[in-house]
Protein backbone atom coordinates (compact mmCIF):
# COMPACT_ATOMS: atom_id res chain seq x y z
CA UNK A 1 0.00 0.00 0.00
CA UNK A 2 1.28 3.42 -0.89
CA UNK A 3 1.89 5.90 1.92
CA UNK A 4 0.34 8.61 -0.24
CA UNK A 5 -2.90 10.06 1.12
CA UNK A 6 -5.73 12.22 -0.19
CA UNK A 7 -6.04 15.92 0.51
CA UNK A 8 -9.59 16.95 -0.42
CA UNK A 9 -10.21 20.48 -1.66
CA UNK A 10 -13.76 21.74 -1.39
CA UNK A 11 -15.88 22.84 -4.32
CA UNK A 12 -16.86 26.50 -4.18
CA UNK A 13 -20.40 25.59 -3.11
CA UNK A 14 -20.22 23.99 0.33
CA UNK A 15 -23.81 24.65 1.42
CA UNK A 16 -26.88 22.45 1.10
CA UNK A 17 -26.08 18.75 1.27
CA UNK A 18 -22.31 19.20 1.00
CA UNK A 19 -21.61 18.33 4.67
CA UNK A 20 -23.17 14.90 4.05
CA UNK A 21 -21.06 14.48 0.93
CA UNK A 22 -17.90 15.36 2.83
CA UNK A 23 -18.68 12.76 5.50
CA UNK A 24 -19.32 10.13 2.80
CA UNK A 25 -16.04 10.91 1.06
CA UNK A 26 -13.98 10.71 4.23
CA UNK A 27 -15.68 7.52 5.38
CA UNK A 28 -15.51 5.78 2.02
CA UNK A 29 -12.15 4.07 2.42
CA UNK A 30 -11.18 3.83 6.05
CA UNK A 31 -8.88 2.76 7.52
CA UNK A 32 -7.00 1.56 4.44
CA UNK A 33 -6.39 5.00 2.95
CA UNK A 34 -7.63 7.75 5.20
CA UNK A 35 -8.28 11.19 3.82
CA UNK A 36 -5.61 13.20 5.64
CA UNK A 37 -6.83 16.76 5.13
CA UNK A 38 -9.67 18.89 3.83
CA UNK A 39 -9.17 22.39 2.46
CA UNK A 40 -12.04 24.83 2.88
CA UNK A 41 -12.04 26.99 -0.25
CA UNK A 42 -14.84 29.48 -0.83
CA UNK A 43 -14.85 32.68 -2.84
CA UNK A 44 -16.94 35.83 -2.79
CA UNK A 45 -18.39 35.49 0.71
CA UNK A 46 -17.61 37.62 3.76
CA UNK A 47 -15.80 36.17 6.74
CA UNK A 48 -18.97 35.87 8.83
CA UNK A 49 -20.71 33.78 6.17
CA UNK A 50 -17.56 31.77 5.53
CA UNK A 51 -17.29 30.95 9.24
CA UNK A 52 -20.93 29.81 9.29
CA UNK A 53 -20.35 27.56 6.26
CA UNK A 54 -17.15 26.18 7.77
CA UNK A 55 -18.72 25.16 11.08
CA UNK A 56 -20.44 21.88 10.16
CA UNK A 57 -17.57 20.86 7.86
CA UNK A 58 -15.01 21.53 10.57
CA UNK A 59 -17.00 19.36 12.98
CA UNK A 60 -17.13 16.48 10.49
CA UNK A 61 -13.35 16.67 10.04
CA UNK A 62 -12.67 16.91 13.78
CA UNK A 63 -14.77 13.80 14.46
CA UNK A 64 -12.70 11.89 11.91
CA UNK A 65 -9.25 13.24 12.74
CA UNK A 66 -8.95 14.99 9.37
CA UNK A 67 -7.00 18.26 9.29
CA UNK A 68 -9.22 21.24 8.46
CA UNK A 69 -7.22 23.74 6.40
CA UNK A 70 -8.50 27.16 5.34
CA UNK A 71 -7.55 28.37 1.88
CA UNK A 72 -5.95 31.84 1.61
CA UNK A 73 -7.24 33.49 4.78
CA UNK A 74 -5.11 33.55 7.92
CA UNK A 75 -7.78 35.71 9.57
CA UNK A 76 -10.53 33.15 8.94
CA UNK A 77 -8.29 30.28 10.07
CA UNK A 78 -7.63 32.17 13.30
CA UNK A 79 -11.30 33.06 13.79
CA UNK A 80 -12.60 29.50 13.55
CA UNK A 81 -9.64 27.73 15.12
CA UNK A 82 -8.77 25.79 11.98
CA UNK A 83 -5.94 23.29 11.96
CA UNK A 84 -4.06 25.42 9.47
CA UNK A 85 -3.99 27.59 6.39
CA UNK A 86 -2.92 27.16 2.79
CA UNK A 87 -1.23 30.20 1.29
CA UNK A 88 -0.96 31.07 -2.36
CA UNK A 89 1.96 33.20 -3.45
CA UNK A 90 -0.08 36.37 -2.97
CA UNK A 91 -1.88 35.35 0.23
CA UNK A 92 0.64 36.34 2.86
CA UNK A 93 3.85 35.36 4.56
CA UNK A 94 4.53 32.03 6.24
CA UNK A 95 6.28 33.63 9.20
CA UNK A 96 3.40 36.05 9.79
CA UNK A 97 0.87 33.22 9.51
CA UNK A 98 2.90 31.26 12.06
CA UNK A 99 2.93 34.23 14.41
CA UNK A 100 -0.85 34.59 14.17
CA UNK A 101 -1.82 30.91 14.20
CA UNK A 102 0.81 29.44 16.49
CA UNK A 103 3.32 26.62 16.33
CA UNK A 104 0.73 23.84 16.05
CA UNK A 105 -0.87 25.20 12.88
CA UNK A 106 -0.31 23.40 9.59
CA UNK A 107 0.85 25.95 7.02
CA UNK A 108 1.11 25.00 3.37
CA UNK A 109 2.31 27.03 0.43
CA UNK A 110 1.55 26.91 -3.28
CA UNK A 111 4.88 26.70 -5.11
CA UNK A 112 3.62 26.04 -8.66
CA UNK A 113 6.52 24.54 -10.60
CA UNK A 114 9.25 26.48 -8.80
CA UNK A 115 12.07 24.85 -6.86
CA UNK A 116 13.09 28.29 -5.60
CA UNK A 117 9.65 29.07 -4.15
CA UNK A 118 9.51 25.66 -2.49
CA UNK A 119 12.90 26.12 -0.83
CA UNK A 120 11.89 29.59 0.32
CA UNK A 121 8.69 28.20 1.83
CA UNK A 122 10.59 25.48 3.63
CA UNK A 123 13.11 27.94 5.02
CA UNK A 124 10.26 30.17 6.23
CA UNK A 125 8.80 27.30 8.23
CA UNK A 126 6.05 25.88 6.04
CA UNK A 127 4.74 22.44 7.00
CA UNK A 128 4.25 21.33 3.41
CA UNK A 129 4.73 22.60 -0.13
CA UNK A 130 2.31 22.12 -3.03
CA UNK A 131 3.40 21.67 -6.63
CA UNK A 132 1.20 21.84 -9.74
CA UNK A 133 -0.79 21.90 -11.81
CA UNK A 134 0.26 18.53 -13.18
CA UNK A 135 -2.75 18.11 -15.48
CA UNK A 136 -5.38 20.38 -16.99
CA UNK A 137 -8.03 21.31 -14.44
CA UNK A 138 -11.39 23.05 -14.50
CA UNK A 139 -11.22 23.97 -10.80
CA UNK A 140 -9.13 27.07 -11.39
CA UNK A 141 -7.24 28.76 -14.19
CA UNK A 142 -3.86 27.12 -14.70
CA UNK A 143 -0.91 29.43 -15.13
CA UNK A 144 1.82 26.97 -14.19
CA UNK A 145 2.38 23.39 -15.29
CA UNK A 146 4.62 21.14 -13.24
CA UNK A 147 6.48 17.97 -14.19
CA UNK A 148 6.45 14.93 -11.85
CA UNK A 149 10.25 15.15 -11.73
CA UNK A 150 9.96 18.10 -9.34
CA UNK A 151 8.38 15.78 -6.76
CA UNK A 152 11.32 13.38 -7.03
CA UNK A 153 13.79 16.24 -6.71
CA UNK A 154 12.04 17.51 -3.60
CA UNK A 155 11.83 14.11 -1.93
CA UNK A 156 15.49 13.45 -2.61
CA UNK A 157 16.65 16.61 -0.84
CA UNK A 158 14.03 17.53 1.75
CA UNK A 159 11.99 15.84 4.48
CA UNK A 160 9.09 18.30 4.28
CA UNK A 161 5.97 16.68 2.75
CA UNK A 162 4.93 17.65 -0.75
CA UNK A 163 1.44 17.85 -2.22
CA UNK A 164 0.62 17.30 -5.89
CA UNK A 165 -2.31 19.32 -7.23
CA UNK A 166 -4.09 20.02 -10.49
CA UNK A 167 -6.41 17.81 -12.52
CA UNK A 168 -5.55 14.63 -10.61
CA UNK A 169 -7.83 11.63 -11.15
CA UNK A 170 -7.67 7.93 -10.22
CA UNK A 171 -6.62 7.26 -13.82
CA UNK A 172 -3.63 9.62 -13.93
CA UNK A 173 -2.40 9.72 -10.32
CA UNK A 174 0.09 6.86 -10.24
CA UNK A 175 3.03 8.68 -11.89
CA UNK A 176 2.75 11.38 -9.22
CA UNK A 177 2.73 8.85 -6.42
CA UNK A 178 5.71 7.03 -7.93
CA UNK A 179 7.52 10.36 -8.33
CA UNK A 180 7.19 11.01 -4.60
CA UNK A 181 3.97 12.86 -3.80
CA UNK A 182 3.04 12.51 -0.13
CA UNK A 183 -0.47 13.81 -0.75
CA UNK A 184 -2.75 14.11 -3.77
CA UNK A 185 -4.88 17.25 -3.64
CA UNK A 186 -8.13 16.47 -5.42
CA UNK A 187 -11.35 18.37 -6.01
CA UNK A 188 -13.26 17.87 -9.25
CA UNK A 189 -12.37 14.18 -9.49
CA UNK A 190 -14.25 13.63 -6.23
CA UNK A 191 -17.04 16.23 -6.17
CA UNK A 192 -18.10 16.12 -9.83
CA UNK A 193 -19.57 12.65 -9.35
CA UNK A 194 -20.12 10.06 -6.64
CA UNK A 195 -17.64 11.15 -3.97
CA UNK A 196 -17.48 7.81 -2.15
CA UNK A 197 -16.89 5.88 -5.36
CA UNK A 198 -14.17 8.35 -6.36
CA UNK A 199 -12.31 8.00 -3.07
CA UNK A 200 -12.49 4.21 -3.33
CA UNK A 201 -11.15 4.44 -6.88
CA UNK A 202 -8.16 6.43 -5.66
CA UNK A 203 -7.59 3.87 -2.91
CA UNK A 204 -7.63 1.00 -5.39
CA UNK A 205 -5.05 2.75 -7.56
CA UNK A 206 -2.78 3.33 -4.59
CA UNK A 207 -3.10 -0.18 -3.16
Amino acid sequence: MSDCQLYLISPLDVGGTFPDRLARAIDAQRPEMPVAAFQFRVKGVDQHEAAALAGPLQAICAERDVAFIVNDSVALAKRIGADGVHLGQSDGDVREARRVLGHEAQIGVTCHNSRHLAMEAGEAGADYVAFGAFFPTATKEVEHRADPEILTWWQTLFELPCVAIGGITPENCLPLVEAGADFLAVSGAVWNGDEARAVRAFAERLA
